[in-house]
């Protein structure tokens, strides 16, 4: 499955009406996915939600009009904008400028180019067939077709007060074996997700009140193990989880294309955290995709 090709189909459907009142169901319509599924492959090729994305190209299309000289107010209308405020804003919340500093700024850098190029070794994945399994622990109920989608996770663990999540759900669960599984369960056609960090569980007896289940039925997946990064002094989380990104981008945009699978959709991927990714200077974690082979 060209993942990749259906990604780019439908952003030339966004670029081609990027100043038209398009929705996230027609673009997924062009994708031939369901909501839910063009939303997570979206978003995880891109590194954005669909909206997030749609916002980014506009302010990105305005600030090349404003450097060719047009008025603000004309370009705030023309990319959807209901106000020239409204567009200040987000235009100040993006680029850390006014629109008019910013003109002023681009015009120091107008002969400079600056080319960014990312590259890296993806291991190949293993193929294993896993039986059901129990997931607990605690999450987040959020909409994937939101911008906020990806802030929203953020926001849960990082503001969360009181005892730290991961030492209560070991404390209260007592798996039998150390690991996080990090997943996305859809809960609607329009785009409801539930986001859980949860482990590994016989059963559901010791789960209190705050926290979330789901089960894991049986599939075939394919096991991407991602590269290596030195996380050993505690300052290198942000490139670990730049590595794993960029692993789901490989995935969907790469590896699928050329494989003699397709994704599973009535399965569920995951994330897997174990005694590998704990300050060590080979941290790595898994991605489990359900796969079946195309016929």
């Amino acid at each position: 499955m060209n993942y990749r090709k259906e990604i780019e189909k439908c952003i030339k459907f966004i670029e081609d009406h990027i100043k038209e009142d398009i929705t996230i169901e027609e673009i997924a319509g062009h994708s031939g996915y369901s909501l839910y599924h063009f939303c997570r492959v979206f978003s995880l090729c891109k590194g954005v939600s669909v909206m997030e994305y749609i916002r980014g190209r506009r302010l990105s299309l305005a600030a090349t009009e404003l450097f060719n000289g047009r008025k603000i107010i004309d370009i705030a209308f023309d990319y959807g904008f209901e106000t020239p405020s409204g567009f200040a804003k987000a235009f100040r919340k993006t680029y850390g400028y006014s629109p008019t500093q910013y003109m002023v700024r681009m015009a120091r850098y107008a002969d400079t180019k600056t080319i960014f190029e990312i590259g890296g070794y993806i291991m190949n994945p293993v193929i294993v067939k896993r039986p059901a399994f129990k997931v607990a622990g605690y999450g987040i109920k959020t909409n994937i077709t939101e911008a906020a989608y990806t802030k929203d996770i953020a926001s849960y663990w990082s503001n969360y007060k009181g005892e730290n999540l991961e030492s209560k759900m070991y404390r209260i669960l007592n798996p039998a074996k150390h690991g996080e599984v990090g997943l996305c369960v859809p809960l609607s056609e329009d785009g409801n997700v539930i986001y859980l960090l949860g482990v590994i569980v016989d059963d559901f007896s010791k789960v209190e009140e705050d926290m979330l289940t789901v089960e894991i039925p049986e599939a075939e997946y394919a096991v991407f193990t991602t590269t290596p990064v030195d996380t050993s002094n505690g300052n290198e989380q942000t490139g670990f989880a730049e590595i794993i990104a960029s692993t789901w981008k490989y995935i969907f945009e790469d590896w699928f294309k050329d494989s003699e699978y397709i994704y599973d959709e009535g399965k569920i991927d995951f994330e897997f955290y174990d005694e590998r990714c704990h300050h060590r200077k080979d941290t790595v974690m898994d991605i489990y995709i359900p796969i079946r082979r195309v016929k």
